[in-house]
């Protein structure tokens, strides 16, 4: 019996020593993930940001270049049953787990962080467990933050997200503008602009495809007053958080080489003074995310990558086209 019960206590000192190694391990490397690839982002952190005046929960038609659906905004300034003049006045909010952390974020962050810390320290959510019993303890936290969380993601989307805006727009709206473009200028096909109530020209998709450039080489450059030629204030004020964030992690993103490969209109409207076009673009990339200080990549690579946004470009009268939303495909 002695040696029985010594072998029981060997054992479970083996599997304790094991567990908090594990939860160390977790501990330290869950920060390190989040931060990675939050940092490998292009412009616009990889999410939907932005407006599109009054048709901003209004799904844009798929297109040939974008046949998919464009996700719906983690960031905008515009509310529900508001156009672009409300928008501005509005305090942005981050994503679910937003690039700004958030209360979701938080809120994941600490009870997973708690109940690693506390595993370690011998407490957690089910102190006092020993052996495998404290294994299949940190099997039941996980499930029961995996539960909290979706929980928490269900209720944020319900009171942040506009799905019946969504549902509304898309029955009443009917099929949107079919475009068969021909090859036209750069990547971009012209042709079917005529199906839109605004009329888009070749020397407008010359400026999309411009901008696509633009932006991308001032966002590499941290040059937020060249950002401000080419973007309306709601997207600068995404761009400078994003840089900040990157600033802070001691980082920079780079994006160069950008080709448009595709592209082709969606829809393009005017409401009130302001004229809006919606653009599908498909383009190559070279996007990687370097140390500040030694170059070293920390995130992304230098080979040469594809991506497809939906990019929705707005004028006002008297003014060049600005950048108004980036949206991500499904």
């Amino acid at each position: 019996m002695p040696g029985n019960w010594e072998t029981h206590m060997t054992f479970s000192l083996r599997s304790r020593t094991l567990f908090k190694t594990i939860a160390v391990v977790l501990a330290l490397a869950l920060p390190t993930a989040l931060a990675i690839s939050s940092a490998d982002a292009r412009v616009g952190g990889g999410m939907s940001s932005g407006s599109r005046g009054s048709r901003t929960f209004s799904a844009p038609p798929s297109t040939t270049t974008a046949p998919g659906s464009a996700s719906q905004f983690n960031r905008t300034y515009t509310q529900p049953g508001a156009g672009m003049n409300s928008a501005a006045a509005a305090p942005a909010r981050g994503g679910l787990f937003g690039r700004a952390g958030g209360f979701m974020g938080g809120l994941a962050a600490g009870f997973l962080g708690a109940g690693l810390l506390g595993m370690l320290f011998g407490g957690g959510l089910f102190g006092g467990l020993g052996g495998l019993s404290s294994i299949l303890g940190l099997i039941i936290q996980i499930v029961l933050v995996v539960f909290v969380v979706r929980l928490a993601m269900s209720w944020w989307q319900r009171r942040h997200t506009p799905q019946a805006a969504y549902a509304n727009a898309n029955a009443g709206a009917g099929p949107g503008p079919q475009t068969n473009f021909r090859s036209g200028i750069g990547g971009f096909g012209f042709g079917g602009a005529n199906n839109a109530p605004l009329e888009i020209k070749p020397e407008d998709y010359e400026a999309f495809e411009r901008l696509l450039g633009d932006v991308q080489a001032a966002w590499s450059n941290e040059d937020v007053a060249k950002l401000h030629t080419l973007a309306t204030p709601e997207m600068v004020s995404y761009f400078e958080r994003d840089l900040g964030e990157n600033r802070a992690r001691n980082v920079v993103n780079k994006v160069t080489n950008v080709k448009l490969l595709q592209g082709d209109l969606a829809e393009s409207w005017r409401e009130g003074e302001t004229d809006y076009a919606t653009v599908a673009l498909r383009f190559a990339l070279t996007d990687k995310t370097v140390d500040r200080n030694t170059g070293a990549i920390v995130a992304g690579s230098e080979q040469p990558g594809e991506a497809t946004e939906v990019w929705t470009f707005a004028r006002r009268p008297g003014g060049a086209w600005e950048l108004s939303a980036i949206q991500q495909t499904n």
